[in-house]
């Protein structure tokens, strides 16, 4: 079945994959325009670099296709980002990558500082910061990515990484406590109990 011709009005995302299971590609196109900044965001932080296009594109297709097994009342966020998680660990596995995933995109804000010597120590923590991240194991660099850069709740990083979430809470801090210890350990690095 086609799309609607003109604009497909729908507020929620249970209501665009109803939808989009009985063939309404526009419905669908709703969930890909409401999720695909998250979904490109979530390759590159998780080191898709240059490809993360093509991943994201790869994942709303899985997606499309595995909508038929999509449990009702879950929420599609997570699901989604479980999709690109495992198209980028694939990825990686095709080629090989190095070991360190890219996080630059975390490094962009919005927010600017009005001062520029704010803006330039700004841009040195973070930095520093990123540096440390990419220096984490894969696991942990996987979850501090969700929780903190992604801003994913506990749940929504355990099903996004396929993880129990007890793992999540335990591995996050682990993880913290690596970070923690790594910018500790570096130069003029300040570090917060945030």
């Amino acid at each position: 079945m086609a799309g609607h011709p003109g604009k497909v009005h729908i507020t929620d995302d249970a209501e665009a994959i109803d939808r989009a299971r009985g063939g309404d590609l526009d419905a669908f196109g709703v969930l890909v325009a409401r999720y695909t900044v998250l979904a490109h965001r979530t390759a590159v932080l998780l080191g898709a670099g240059d490809d993360a296009d093509d991943m994201v594109q790869n994942a709303f297709v899985k997606a499309f296709r595995k909508l038929p097994a999509f449990r009702a009342g879950s929420s599609f966020r997570p699901w989604l980002l479980a999709i690109v998680v495992n198209e980028t660990k694939n990825r990686h596995r095709e080629k090989r990558r190095r070991d360190g995933l890219t996080v630059r995109l975390a490094a962009r804000r919005l927010d600017v500082p009005d001062d520029p010597e704010d803006d330039v120590l700004a841009a040195e923590r973070r930095a520093v910061l990123l540096d440390a991240v990419r220096a984490l194991p894969d696991r942990d660099r996987m979850v501090v990515t969700c929780r903190y850069f992604l801003d994913l709740s506990e749940a929504e990083t355990a099903e996004a990484l396929g993880w129990p979430q007890d793992s999540v809470k335990s591995r996050t801090s682990r993880a913290l406590a690596r970070l923690r210890s790594s910018l500790v350990s570096r130069p003029g690095a300040e570090v917060s109990d945030g």
